[in-house]
């Protein structure tokens, strides 16, 4: 006779995963204890268990995001590295939006951060960016990276299909005349068949690439 199948053991790893879980689909605020127990099927003592408070579900579910994110590879082009693994990081954070706000605030970073911030921090000082280049190359592209997945997640539409659907309902309250250099670039750029708002992102990170390149030392 087959024995009944058990529940899955819990561990600290499964409890981080729910917590992922419960703040993708409600946002960090629908995060609790109570919430994340009902996620897993337990008792809130269970998940204590394995969590000592809030921050340290906050501590973990940061790492695991940071788990998720290309490492670039030290030696490498160091811009192909670092576009890749910003890349990586848009893609991340456009599935885990809650997760923008808080990649560096804090205190108690796991292993992959420290893994992640020492691998971009390698690809830099290895391509021949000084201690204090690195620096401000490091803080330059992650302002970009995270700037721009913030104002993605913020944005009222999809993907360029649903941008006419939000863009011509605003513009038929123009009278005409009105803002005419919006109205412009509305009807002669952006809903042009072929613009992508996330096309963007890569312009500008070549742009920030250039400016970097100039400044490497001989």
């Amino acid at each position: 006779m087959e024995e009944p199948r058990q529940r899955a053991r819990l561990t600290r790893e499964r409890v981080l995963r729910a917590a992922v879980e419960v703040a993708d689909a409600g946002g960090l605020g629908a995060l609790t204890i109570r919430s994340l127990a009902q996620e897993l099927g337990a008792k809130p003592m269970s998940v204590y268990y394995h969590v000592a408070n809030k921050d340290e579900i906050l501590d973990g579910i940061v790492d695991y995001v940071f788990s998720k994110i290309e490492l670039p590879s030290p030696g490498g082009d160091w811009r192909a590295e670092l576009h890749r693994r910003a890349a990586s990081a848009r893609s991340v954070l456009r599935q885990h939006r809650w997760a923008i706000v808080l990649m560096e605030s804090r205190t108690s970073p796991g292993p992959a951060t420290l893994r992640h911030h020492d691998a971009v921090i390698a690809t830099l000082r290895a391509a021949g960016f000084s201690r204090e280049l690195t620096a401000h190359a490091y803080a330059l592209i992650d302002s970009y990276t995270y700037g721009f997945a913030l104002q993605e997640a913020a944005l009222p539409f999809e993907g360029p299909e649903t941008m006419a659907d939000i863009a011509e309902p605003i513009m038929e309250r123009f009278r005409a005349g009105d803002y005419r250099h919006l109205v412009e670039m509305t009807t002669e750029y952006y809903l042009k068949p072929g613009y992508d708002f996330g096309d963007e992102f890569d312009f500008g990170l070549e742009l920030i690439f250039d400016a970097l390149a100039g400044r490497i030392g001989p």
